[in-house]
């Protein structure tokens, strides 16, 4: 089928507005490391995959939290520094800073945001527990000028599931993540261990409940809701299980990795099929030729609320590094991409 012609006014995401029309787009797989050798190569891997795909199909958090050895957070937050100035003006690089009780939580802030260099593409706070500790965040990023970093939170105890949508509601948040160990652990051991594992963690009534609760809460107001991590890290089939399992049944959009054999399954189970792809392509282009009126498409009727599905489906395959026909690849084009920004920003 031959290329459109650019839309004159009328970008899917102009058009395609709702609850979701909010989302950030942001790559599938969050890979995380603390320890100074494993956040440089992961830091290759992602440099690597970029490579390799033409779009940044991984995000890095570098962890200033679990990372930093006790008593030298400050030199380990230094470090990370460091490492964020050093990676690829393409590569998006975040980090993980201190609960904001914690007492190197300024101190964190202080070096990794506050120094008047490359700022992080997003600053992830854990233990969040209220939108007070969203809003002490948010002043202490100010404070030092990093006034449009968003944040990232993570939700670890049963108190933060219970507000987790007030949290999802700030407008500084950008994703939520869940916090399964942390979760687990405080019960008090009302939770069994097996709940921490690959198939207990999708079994457990109270964590299954958790999961989707922050879940919802995401979506209910055009967050990006990130899934946990798989710590038998070695066994690939254990992680596509999981991976599947969250994206398919409990609306998960992205998902952690803690060791870099795992980047490639999360990026491949959450990319959208060739199947997916083709039906989202051809009924994204009819609705454009038609100017997103109502349209049938093999017997089955479509409007804006089905458009919606199938353009989140195009975005994702983009976000995934996925070749797309070149009827909708169109709309990826950065002059397009740059023409629906401004039309935006117009009155």
């Amino acid at each position: 089928m031959a290329q459109l012609p650019l839309p004159p006014a009328a970008h899917p995401r102009d058009v395609l507005r709702g609850a979701q029309a909010a989302h950030a787009a942001l790559p599938v797989c969050d890979h995380y490391s603390g320890v100074e050798p494993r956040m440089r190569k992961s830091l290759q891997l992602q440099a690597d995959l970029m490579a390799e795909y033409g779009a940044c199909v991984l995000d890095v958090t570098l962890d200033c939290e679990d990372g930093a050895p006790v008593g030298a957070e400050a030199e380990h937050a230094a470090l990370v520094a460091e490492l964020l100035q050093e990676a690829s003006p393409e590569a998006r690089v975040g980090v993980r800073v201190h609960p904001v009780d914690h007492p190197a939580f300024e101190v964190d802030v202080q070096c990794l945001l506050g120094q008047g260099r490359r700022l992080p593409a997003y600053a992830m706070v854990p233990k969040v527990e209220s939108v007070a500790c969203v809003e002490r965040m948010v002043a202490a990023c100010d404070a030092v000028g990093a006034t449009d970093v968003p944040i990232h939170v993570l939700i670890e105890s049963p108190a933060a599931v219970h507000r987790c949508f007030d949290i999802a509601a700030h407008l500084r948040v950008q994703s939520l993540s869940f916090g399964l160990m942390d979760f687990v652990s405080a019960h008090a051991g009302a939770i069994p261990a097996s709940a921490m594992g690959v198939v207990g963690q999708f079994e457990h009534p109270l964590v299954l409940r958790a999961k989707l609760a922050l879940a919802s809460a995401a979506h209910a107001h055009g967050k990006v809701p990130s899934h946990c991590v798989v710590t038998e890290f070695r066994d690939l089939s254990a992680l596509r299980h999981a991976a599947l399992k969250a994206r398919n049944e409990l609306g998960y959009t992205r998902m952690w990795s803690i060791h870099p054999d795992q980047v490639r399954t999360v990026i491949e189970v959450f990319a959208p099929s060739e199947a997916e792809i083709d039906e989202a392509t051809q009924v994204i282009a009819a609705a454009w030729r038609q100017q997103w009126a109502p349209i049938q498409v093999n017997g089955r009727l479509h409007d804006r609320a089905s458009y919606r599905f199938y353009w989140q489906i195009l975005e994702r395959a983009h976000q995934t590094g996925r070749v797309l026909p070149a009827e909708v690849g169109v709309f990826f084009a950065p002059k397009t991409l740059e023409a629906s920004s401004a039309r935006k920003t117009c009155p």
